[in-house]
This record gives structure tokens, C-alpha cells and sequence, in this order.
């Protein structure tokens, strides 16, 4: 499975390292469990891509005419290095605010497109981010603080780290939750920790948004 497949999937093919965690930790408020080192490669069916348009924003690096968008972290090199998502239909013509060294051209930009799980099809001009105003999302939280310690959330975010590895694409701890940023969950993976570890401890968004 490709680096890019893996990640489209993380709702998916995570499960099975994260529900792997379930006959051994315990719910807020235990005793700590161990952490898992299960990998991310299991196959359990469920996620769907999205059904439309959806948006993405992070770096576009195009090597030799193979284009990525990068939703994740990006090497500080020159040219800069990441992993990301393959796009198809994507084209420099009219596109402002690149940079280029050798064969590498790269910029970041808010980039409209469908995304089948796999692939990512651009749809529509991208804009670039120094220009992008994006509306505020909702709070998923709806404004309501967690109540978890923040020791458990602590071993909750170790375990996470753990494992969905590469998978979240950040991860971290702020008001009463532990954060987990994924390219796309059409809310299995959310069920999944919401059934390990309790409703309103874990929170997951995804780097790609719906417009359709």
C-alpha cells in the first residue's frame, strides 16, 4: 500500500493498531496502560472518500513533473522534501508564488480537487495561501472544555503517537482533549477512539473539507 493510500485510508487501516490498544489500556481516570507498537497496516473496510469537492491547503511540490500536496510537515531543505497526497491536473500555467531549484518547483496554496481515496483531482484554479481567506470552521468541540486530566490525556497522546505513527499528521493537547489531525476520517476513526477511550477525550479533524 502507498505511503499517500495508507494515509487516505487512516480511518480505516489504523484500526486495527488502534483498537489493538483496547484489551490492554484503560479509559481515563485508570491506571496507565501500555503503550502499543502496532503498525498502521491493517484492512478494515467502512471509510468512504468524500462525495465531493473538498479543499486542501498545505505545500505543493512538484519533482520533475510529480506533483504532491503536501498536507503535513515539510522538510526545511532547499528544494524542500514531504510526502504527500498525488495530484493529478495539476498545472504551473498562471499559478503565482513558486519557487524552483533544479527540477523541483514548490508552493503553498489552497488547492480545490476530489480525492478518491488514493488521488487527489484538481478541480478549480488554486489560490495561494498568502491570498487564501478561509471561512472559520466549527468548533468540533462546541465550545466545551474537556474534563480529562491532563495525565491521561498525556498517555492517551503517547499511545496515539504510537500507534498511528506517520498517520496523524499532527497530534496534540489543548483544552481538556488530545487533538489528532488526519488527511481525511469520514468518522470511523473518531468512532473507534470514541469507543476507546470514551466520548469528548479525543478529537479528529481532518486536513481535507468538504465545499460540496
Amino acid at each position: 500500500m502507498s505511503t499517500s493510500h495508507s494515509r487516505m485510508l487512516l480511518a480505516t487501516a489504523t484500526l486495527a493498531g488502534v483498537l489493538g490498544l483496547a484489551a490492554c489500556a484503560a479509559g481515563p481516570g485508570s491506571s496507565p496502560a501500555p503503550t502499543s507498537s502496532a503498525s498502521s497496516t491493517g484492512d478494515i473496510s467502512g471509510a468512504a472518500p468524500p462525495d465531493g469537492r473538498v479543499i486542501g491547503t498545505g505545500t505543493v511540490l512538484d519533482v520533475a513533473g510529480d506533483a504532491q500536496l503536501c498536507l503535513g510537515a515539510v522538510a526545511e531543505s532547499y528544494p524542500p522534501q514531504c510526502t504527500g497526497i498525488p495530484l493529478d491536473g495539476w498545472t504551473w500555467e498562471g499559478v503565482d508564488g513558486s519557487e524552483t531549484s533544479g527540477d523541483t518547483q514548490w508552493g503553498t496554496y489552497a488547492v480545490y480537487g476530489t480525492f478518491d481515496g488514493d488521488r487527489y483531482t484538481v478541480t478549480d484554479p488554486p489560490i495561494m495561501l498568502a491570498l487564501y481567506d478561509p471561512i472559520r470552521p466549527e468548533d468540533p468541540a462546541g465550545g466545551v472544555d474537556g474534563t480529562s486530566s491532563e495525565a491521561d490525556l498525556a498517555r492517551i497522546q503517547d499511545e496515539l503517537a504510537s500507534s498511528l505513527g506517520r498517520e496523524a499528521l499532527s497530534l496534540w493537547i489543548e483544552r481538556g482533549y488530545v487533538w489528532v489531525n488526519v488527511v481525511w476520517d469520514d468518522g470511523t476513526l473518531q468512532d473507534a477512539l470514541d469507543a476507546e477511550y470514551g466520548d469528548d477525550v479525543v478529537i479528529v479533524t481532518s486536513a481535507l473539507r468538504e465545499i460540496d
